[in-house]
């Protein structure tokens, strides 16, 4: 009976995790086209040669049966309610990666890949990436070589991610913390931080022992000490969900 309500209570919690993951993959979205629409403002250069006109007075006055017309036409009432743009259109505009980061555990893989789907991108997991390039698990790269070896090869990865076309990138939770790596996913991507409390992430840690650095100790201890130290680095992400 313990071990159906535990059963239970995981998918109900599965359940949640999914239809959040989709609300927060749509908000997501209408932010990301916010921050490109910005970048193409402060990017956008006048075309050479092009004659640029300041706006001045009409060359000839309307006529009086026209400017009656006019007046008492009807004018439409504004829509009500903010306007949600088209994903598809937001994805148009994008001339680099979206770049998810984020705590181990706060749902980058399954948000990246419902926003990459409301984009229309294709969308990849980092850690994925290093698990294909090393050959071997990241367990087994912290064991034999240590973390500063898998920092180093993990911003290599995101390095060369970052240079393919506009996709969604989820990063593995320590890698917006590294400087180096920060920096590169700053100036040629779009970062988005995804945020949960605390026992929302160990809820959903508790479930793997696949995380190289909650092996051995207390691990909401351990969880609590790494979010409170990444904070910082995180908040300087433009995005914040």
């Amino acid at each position: 009976l313990e071990f159906g309500q535990r059963r239970e209570a995981a998918g109900q919690s599965d359940a949640t995790f999914r239809r959040r993951g989709a609300a927060a993959a749509k908000r997501i979205a209408r932010l990301v086209g916010r921050c490109a629409a910005k970048l193409l403002v402060s990017t956008r250069r006048r075309l050479p040669g092009a004659v640029h006109r300041p706006a001045g007075k009409l060359a000839r006055a309307p006529s009086a049966s026209i400017a009656r017309r006019a007046m008492s036409k009807p004018i439409a009432s504004p829509p009500t309610g903010p306007r949600r743009p088209d994903p598809r259109a937001v994805a148009a505009r994008l001339d680099r990666p979206v770049v998810l980061v984020g705590m181990m555990g706060v749902g980058k893989s399954t948000v990246g890949r419902k926003l990459a789907h409301l984009l229309g991108l294709s969308f990849v997991d980092a850690d994925d990436a290093i698990v294909a390039a090393a050959q071997m698990p990241i367990s087994d790269i912290f064991a034999q070589f240590g973390e500063a070896h898998f920092r180093d090869g993990e911003r290599r990865v995101i390095a060369r991610l970052i240079e393919q076309p506009p996709q969604v990138i989820a990063s593995g939770g320590g890698a917006f913390v590294e400087p180096e790596t920060r920096a590169l996913i700053l100036e040629r991507g779009i970062a988005v931080w995804l945020d949960a409390e605390l026992a929302t992430l160990v809820d959903r840690l508790r479930r793997t022992d696949k995380r190289p650095l909650l092996r051995g100790g207390d691990m909401e201890a351990t969880v609590a000490r790494l979010k409170a130290e990444r904070e910082g680095a995180y908040a300087m992400a433009p995005i914040h969900v």
